[in-house]
């Protein structure tokens, strides 16, 4: 589903965006020094699907691991999948357990 879709990184209203099938998928962030904090995902329902899930949420690391900035998942949805997906867990700062 997310083949086709880009994955915007709104700086203005700090949140990463994907807009399926004229819905908008968002991930909230706040960036800090060398962190970036993902607080909040909200996906409509009419495209919620666990699969969609896991692919917006890839395509989000993705974008973060080629800035070479460490996450902080405050997101519970968001920390279940680094808790899932140990090769993400590199991307965690010093100090942080999930």
């Amino acid at each position: 589903m997310t083949e086709t879709a880009e994955l915007i990184d709104n700086d203005f209203l700090r949140q990463f965006e994907l807009n399926v099938e004229n819905e908008m998928a968002i991930i909230e962030y706040s960036l800090q020094e060398r962190k970036i904090f993902l607080t909040k995902m909200v996906i409509p329902d009419t495209i919620r699907t666990e699969e969609f899930e896991l692919e917006f949420i890839d395509l989000v690391f993705s974008n973060i691991k080629e800035r070479n900035i460490s996450v902080v998942p405050t997101s519970p949805e968001i920390a279940k999948f680094v808790r899932r997906n140990r090769k993400y867990k590199r991307m965690l700062p010093v100090g942080i357990r999930i």
